[in-house]
């Protein structure tokens, strides 16, 4: 099979003179050259009011440019003029024709090909020179229907009035962008890199006005560090309109609100079946038999409905306390943020809210303090409600408030089992149930809640905190990482493989690269960040048997 390097394109028209009847008529046939030469050719015919307009339209894959075919019909007859080059052609030929009757007229009608034509064989060209113009069309497609790229005038302005010698020098250019739809300056600087890039900014406003972010971004494939320290930088230009988030829609509101009235549902089961020791029978078995799939009657679960708001008020305090942290965060730094998506679960309650961006992010300390604000704020509620939960258990006032769970629950969590156990004491834990105020369970689930949105993969809260304090590339081997205790079911323990399939569906890709993207985040930052996923693997590791018959974490075994 021979390679296609080149198409040619050939149209004729051809027009004659018909009845005086208004009619229109389009027939197409094919039909292919006799000579090796690969080509395939249509033939269109169009009448409309008196006249007839034959049009061919050839196009061939070979690899040679003098081979393309132009065909002219003149009195009949076709011609081959193999002369022609790759260049599209286009002519029309007119003929006048004898007054015909209405016989001849209808045969004229016909969508047969004149007799000239049909004594070429039927040889229809290779599919390779089809596929080759489709995926030349297809590309067209992409960039008719892709972002809106730069300007071209608008870069040699930019390149020519914004970069210089004090600032940056440009070197060389390499589309910038998920599609290409921008532009990477490469080259030297010029000077320290923030003032560089702030000067820039106000000049590019000056330039071209409100159209375009820049972006300082380290240079890809950067063979040294800058010798000023550091690494090297490149400056990426986009449209608007490309790089910023679109608003929230009417039907995002909706879904979320939708998402919102069933997260308050699943945080009312949740209460409900913390009290499982009061439910009749045919309710505990829905909540503790992994086979039982027919909910019960729902009369019988309205009398403890009101008991269970309580840890409900708890659960969802904790989660509006999160999004809270992430607005008052983003506030003074003018980051605009969506509206949150919360998600149901019945096992906690809700596994969190996604959030997203609705502004470009002006650097990575930014990034960092918007992602810890809203873990922070919910962990410091959650524990505050797991302390006072576990004082109030202790206490001999509070029996008629408690409920009975199981001791295997607290071998869930490594630290909060510790935590439980010094304060109730091995007696109280070193049994099958322990009592217990609701407050510790709301604490529990809200710390749980909080450690898992703090992993630090794709666009989790820890993701994002791990990606500006220690860069995109350190978020990979993070994220690896994670995936892989998640897999193994080495943290999370049940929760694991429901929360690692719903990081995959909905919170993979990581957030996109700040305004400024170089400039490294302070020393406090990083170690806030450190210690909050060192926290969040303590939280999720699940105490083995033998290490909790040892602390006295729950019964492993009675005899």
């Amino acid at each position: 099979m021979g390679t296609l390097t080149s198409f040619s394109f050939n149209a004729v028209n051809l027009r004659f003179s018909s009845s005086s009847i208004f009619r229109q008529r389009v027939g197409v046939q094919v039909f292919g050259s006799r000579k090796l030469n690969t080509k395939l050719c249509y033939l269109i015919s169009k009448e409309v009011s008196r006249e007839k307009f034959l049009k061919f339209r050839c196009f061939s894959g070979t690899n040679n440019s003098n081979n393309d075919a132009d065909y002219t019909q003149n009195d009949g007859e076709i011609k081959e003029d193999s002369s022609n080059t790759a260049s599209s052609t286009e002519s029309t030929v007119t003929t006048a024709s004898p007054p015909e009757d209405k016989a001849v007229q209808e045969k004229r009608n016909s969508n047969e090909l004149p007799p000239s034509l049909s004594s070429r064989p039927p040889n229809i060209a290779p599919l390779g020179s089809v596929y080759n113009d489709f995926q030349i069309d297809s590309f067209k497609l992409m960039e008719l229907l892709g972002p809106e790229k730069v300007d071209p005038a608008d870069v040699k302005l930019i390149k020519d009035k914004l970069f210089g010698y004090s600032t940056f020098w440009v070197t060389k250019e390499e589309p910038f962008g998920d599609l290409g739809e921008g532009i990477l300056f490469l080259g030297n600087l010029r000077g320290k890199r923030e003032d560089v890039f702030a000067k820039l900014q106000t000049q590019l406003a000056e330039i071209v006005g409100d159209k375009y972010n820049l972006f300082m971004v380290e240079e890809p494939d950067s063979e040294a560090p800058d010798p000023r320290g550091g690494p090297r930088v490149s400056f990426g230009l986009l449209r608007k309109e490309v790089s910023e988030p679109g608003p929230t829609t009417l039907w995002q509101y909706v879904i979320a609100i939708l998402l919102f009235l069933l997260t308050i549902g699943s945080s009312v089961e949740l209460g409900i079946a913390s009290q499982i020791n009061r439910l009749p029978p045919e309710v505990v078995k829905y909540f503790t038999d992994p086979n039982a799939v027919d909910p019960p009657d729902m009369e019988l679960l309205y009398p403890f409905v009101e008991s269970a708001l309580p840890l409900a008020y708890g659960v969802l305090g904790v989660l509006l306390f999160h999004e809270l942290g992430h607005f008052l965060a983003a506030f003074p730094n003018k980051v605009k943020l969506s509206i949150p998506f919360f998600i149901p679960n019945i096992t906690l309650g809700s596994f969190g809210a996604i959030t997203q961006f609705k502004s470009i992010l002006p650097d990575r300390s930014t990034q960092v303090d918007i992602s810890l604000a809203g873990p922070f704020a919910g962990a410091a509620l959650s524990f505050s409600m797991f302390a006072v939960g576990l004082l109030l258990s202790s206490h001999p006032d509070a029996a008629g408030d408690l409920v009975q769970v199981p001791s295997m629950l607290f071998q869930g969590s490594l630290l909060l089992g510790l935590i439980s156990r010094a304060t109730l004491g091995y007696a109280a834990m070193h049994a099958a149930t322990v009592s217990i105020h609701p407050l510790v369970i709301a604490g529990w689930c809200g710390l749980t809640t909080t450690a898992f949105n703090m992993l630090p993969v794709g666009c989790l809260d820890g993701g994002r905190a791990v990606q500006g304090a220690y860069g995109k590339g350190a978020l990979v081997g993070f994220g690896l990482t994670t995936y892989t205790l998640l897999g193994l079911g080495v943290i999370g323990g049940p929760l694991s493989l429901p929360w690692g399939l719903y990081v995959l569906i909905c919170q993979r890709t990581p957030e996109k690269p700040c305004l400024n993207d170089v400039t490294e985040v302070g020393t406090w930052r990083k170690t806030a960040v450190t210690v909050a996923v060192f926290l969040v693997v303590l939280t999720l590791l699940p105490v083995w048997d033998e290490l909790a018959e040892e602390l006295g974490i729950g019964l492993v075994s009675t005899f």
